[in-house]
């Protein structure tokens, strides 16, 4: 140190602090050398400095960047490198941009205040004590490093709005205007959630800066308390009101928005503005927008006037309003002039209500045709309706994936995850089948085969499916398999397995390398493993040490880096698991929870529904998961072979999806390119139709009188404690020959349990997405789920039955209940199977049918059918024959039916005797001497 260079003294700093906060009168020991211009010493550490803080961003922001330089690859893997590049510089350029304006804001006003502060302050003893000892060059250094924190926090929450501003600035209008501002619905879509963010952002912004400016004012002795009051030195109170003035302008801004945000209410009966929202709170709004601007105007006025009385006025006058006008107010219309006349004042709310909801779930297209649900059906009828028959659904998807895990898995690393339903044509009919992927799962291999070559190098794929027809089971009880084995063994040629690698699939979720010198085992084949090397063109090239490094480092593997199994060709794939891969490209998208496995031309493909939603859909109810607007606009296909990822738009008149295409123009596929065999499977999807069932259970009533007194509410059937599930079924509706693949929601009354309608949406190419209802006369009970499952649990013979098994050491399942319209009759089917107790293997047992009054119990539908329509019904599929027995002859079939019935009608017979029913004994009776008759004729008698 220069011991020429003059010193200060530290006791100067102690009395500013001792003066400013009241601390001790005595110093600490020691003194402190001043920074001088003139001094060069002081620099030398700056290099140093420099080095250490590189260092420290390195370590921090290098995995990041090696993330993102490997995301970039793989973006360009599936073709999407556009997406990643609009995505990423919106966010860095949103974020640094918010931050440095965030930072100038309050880092410039806290220079200006250091810059205007004071250089003496005179104290009531005539003493002149220096301003605050710090240098301002390191200052300069302090102020920036107390404001990284915030800064940080500001680029984070102004990156988060990256896609707002994205839809901000290409959103497509709806051309539906809202009842009250008469703006377009893209507004409240595109613009209104960024116009909201941005004044939230230059709302806090500019608070901390007008407190971080008053304390620096502050620490320079501009502000002091003297004489019980705050004095200002001129120049702060210029510089602090206007801050306060633009906060009062912000603010005014905030209340103009809040006027919007009405179209969000809840508080009338329905969502959306209500009559108290429109007629008291918006004016309120308006005039504290009002008061909010002038006062902004009178804090920039009072620069050039003593004291603070009118801004401090202006903001009382906000606060009372904000509490007594804006609450208060609001409160007594709605109690003393809405609620006496609620419907009259609430009418064209809830019409509006009613409208909007109806167009933002896409209710308004759905048909409404009458359906007699009568009782007349004849054997004949279900002969003509055979295809219907023989593709009712009797395996639940749960049970049919632990019997597929069971029977097909073959090996213990192979897993079936998911089974899903869908239809293919076989043998020149629409056939319903459930299948599933049999993928791989390397955490189920043994402990000592889990190196790090077995899980990224060998076992790098599943392998083929297993399929089976809905309706049809063998001697056993279990499904008859339409695709089978290792490698995959086809019934029919349509069927056929060409490339059964599964490489990405719904639980594919770790890396794996292809094509290095490492051959890949692909299947199990008797004592023996058969070995395979990929062929397709997914996955990232590793030839290059800088990508092995950069993959090394993302998966902190240092093994990939220095193996010599890895070569030129070698190749890593990411992002295996489908959900995933989809939601890496664009997870601006909603997803539907089921993807499913499609096989086109022997290759296997995967099909995930994506949905646009919004919730911010002016006067729109929302839904249980907060969204107030879908539409399923985007079906994806990603290639389980090669990963390739497509993203079809299959509903051009969506303005969110228009909106995407306008964003990333090279994103989208239109759906008219999509391959006819693909097209074939599409599936009307499971969530949107929940959605839409449970909105039209409420929105199906168009009159505002009949939706407010909810005379007409209905809701979705209770099996079991939760709400029934839709479900896929093969049928003709009522009027039309042609049978269908459709999705299928039965309705009951709010409150009760009988049914009342039930809703239907296609599924098949030329009329995918037409919903109808049928409604039910009102006159006309008919029975509901839950009330078939009690009738089933009544009857004597069913429960029976079951108490049996469940004594006898077995488990009774029972499958879900399916209601089949056929003609304008119901009929509710439900299978039941049984596992044993030390058994995985559920078995379908029985078949449980109630059609009108009757409930039968049979081992399969066609005797069920037979009993309950007295007779075989042709065409029918039934439960083969057991493997050691001959087949039966048909009129051993039939016989055993007509015994079947015979016992039924004896039993009830004697319970009804028992009882003293005598008018139903005569008439089992009867229905005895009948069925001994039809057993006699079939027996040639």
């Amino acid at each position: 140190m220069n011991s020429n260079q003059p010193e200060y003294d530290f006791s100067k700093f102690w009395e500013y602090l001792s003066r400013r906060f009241h601390l001790g009168s005595e110093p600490p020991p020691g003194k402190v050398r001043p920074i001088r211009p003139g001094n060069r010493k002081h620099r030398r550490w700056w290099p140093w400095a420099a080095i250490a803080i590189i260092v420290f961003l390195l370590v921090v922001f290098l995995g990041r960047g090696v993330y993102l330089y490997t995301e970039w690859l793989w973006f360009g893997e599936v073709g999407y490198q556009g997406v990643f590049w609009k995505t990423l510089l919106t966010k860095v350029g949103l974020g640094l941009g918010g931050g440095a304006i965030f930072f100038a804001i309050i880092y410039g006003n806290v220079l200006l205040a250091r810059k205007m502060s004071p250089r003496f302050k005179l104290d009531r003893k005539t003493e002149i004590i220096e301003r605050v000892p710090i240098p301002d060059r390191l200052l300069r250094v302090l102020i920036p490093v107390g404001l990284l924190l915030p800064t940080l926090i500001a680029i984070a929450a102004a990156g988060s709005a990256w896609l707002d501003l994205l839809k901000f600035l290409d959103g497509a209008p709806f051309h539906i205007k809202d009842p009250v501002f008469g703006h377009d619905v893209g507004f409240y879509v595109f613009k209104l959630p960024l116009l909201r963010e941005l004044q939230s952002f230059v709302w806090w912004t500019l608070i901390l800066a007008f407190l971080a400016t008053a304390a620096m004012h502050f620490f320079d002795f501009a502000i002091n308390w003297e004489k019980d009051r705050l004095n200002f030195a001129p120049h702060v109170k210029g510089h602090l009101s206007v801050l306060l003035g633009l906060i009062m302008f912000t603010l005014g801004f905030g209340y103009l928005l809040k006027g919007y945000t009405l179209m969000f209410s809840s508080r009338g009966v329905v969502f959306g503005a209500s009559y108290t929202d429109v007629h008291a709170q918006l004016p309120v709004f308006k005039f504290l927008f009002a008061v909010a601007i002038i006062s902004g105007i009178l804090f920039l006025i009072n620069i050039h006037f003593r004291g603070w009385k009118l801004p401090i006025a202006a903001i009382s006058l906000i606060i009372v309003t904000a509490i007594f006008a804006g609450i208060l107010y609001p409160f007594i219309v709605q109690q003393y002039e809405v609620a006496p006349n609620e419907l009259s004042k609430e009418s064209p709310y809830i019409k509006d209500n009613i409208d909007f909801t109806r167009q933002a779930f896409g209710l308004n297209s759905i048909q409404d045709k009458p359906f007699a649900a009568d009782n007349t059906l004849t054997a004949a009828d279900i002969q003509a309706n055979t295809p219907t028959i023989n593709n009712i659904r009797l395996w639940e998807p749960d049970t049919l994936g632990q019997t597929y895990n069971q029977i097909q898995a073959i090996r213990l690393y192979y897993n079936f995850p998911d089974v899903d339903v869908d239809r293919y044509t076989i043998n020149g009919k629409e056939t319903q089948v459930m299948l599933s992927a049999r993928e791989l799962d390397v955490s189920s291999l043994p402990a000592e085969a889990k190196t790090w070559q077995n899980q990224h190098l060998v076992y790098t794929h599943g392998f083929g499916l297993a399929m089976s027809q809905v309706a049809q089971v063998t001697a056993e009880g279990l499904p008859q398999l339409l695709i089978k084995n290792l490698p995959p063994e086809s019934s029919t040629p349509e069927l056929n397995v060409t490339n059964p690698a599964i490489y990405y699939g719904e639980q594919a979720n770790n890396y794996v390398i292809v094509d290095s010198s490492t051959k890949e085992f692909d299947y199990p084949k008797g004592e023996q493993n058969v070995y395979t090397s990929y062929s397709g063109s997914g996955g990232i090239n590793i030839d290059s040490l800088w990508h092995r490094l950069a993959f090394s480092w993302r998966f902190a593997s240092l093994k990939m880096l220095v193996t010599d199994t890895v070569n030129s060709q070698s190749r890593i794939m990411i992002h295996r698991q489908i959900g995933d891969r989809i939601r890496n490209i664009a997870p601006f998208l909603t997803y539907d929870h089921d993807p499913y496995l499609v096989l086109v031309g022997g290759r296997l493909y995967w099909i995930q529904d994506a949905y646009t939603t919004s919730d911010s859909y002016p006067y729109s109810q929302p839904a249980p998961g907060g969204y107030n607007y879908i539409r399923n606009s985007v079906k994806v296909v990603v290639d389980a072979y090669n990963g390739s990822v497509t993203f079809y738009v299959v509903d051009n008149s969506d303005p969110v999806i228009r909106t995407y295409e306008n964003i990333y123009p090279g994103l989208f596929t239109p759906g008219d390119k999509m391959p006819a065999e693909l097209r074939a499977h599409l599936r009307y999807p499971e969530d949107i139709f929940k959605a839409q069932a449970q909105m039209y259970a409420t929105y199906h009533m168009t009159d505002p009188k009949v939706f407010y007194n909810k005379e007409d509410q209905w809701s979705i059937p209770q099996l079991n404690g939760s709400d029934m599930s839709p479900y896929y079924a093969i049928m003709s509706l009522p009027g039309e020959s042609q049978e269908q693949f459709m999705l299928l929601q039965p309705f009951v009354p709010n409150t009760k349990d009988n049914m009342i309608s039930w809703m239907a949406a296609k599924s098949d190419p030329g009329v995918y997405g037409q919903r109808l209802v049928f409604n039910f006369p009102k006159d006309k009970l008919v029975y509901g789920p839950q009330q078939i499952m009690a009738r089933f649990n009544q009857d004597p013979t069913i429960s029976q039955q079951v108490t049996l098994w469940n004594q006898s050491g077995s488990q009774v399942i029972y499958g879900n209940l399916l209601v089949i319209p056929i003609k304008e009759s119901i009929m509710y089917v439900e299978p039941l199977y049984l596992r044993a107790s030390n058994g995985q293997i559920p078995e379908l047992k029985r078949v449980l049918v109630a059609y009108g009054d009757q409930v039968v119990m049979e081992d399969d539908l066609a005797a069920a059918l037979a009993r309950i329509f007295g007779q075989p019904v042709t065409g029918v599929a039934a439960r083969p024959p057991g493997a050691a027995a001959p087949a039966a002859p048909a009129a051993s079939q039939s016989l055993k039916a007509l015994a079947s019935s015979a016992l039924d009608e004896y039993n009830k017979a004697i319970q009804a005797e028992q009882q003293g029913d005598w008018a139903t004994y005569g008439s089992e009776l009867k229905a005895l001497q009948n069925t001994l008759n039809q057993m006699q004729s079939a027996g040639g008698g």
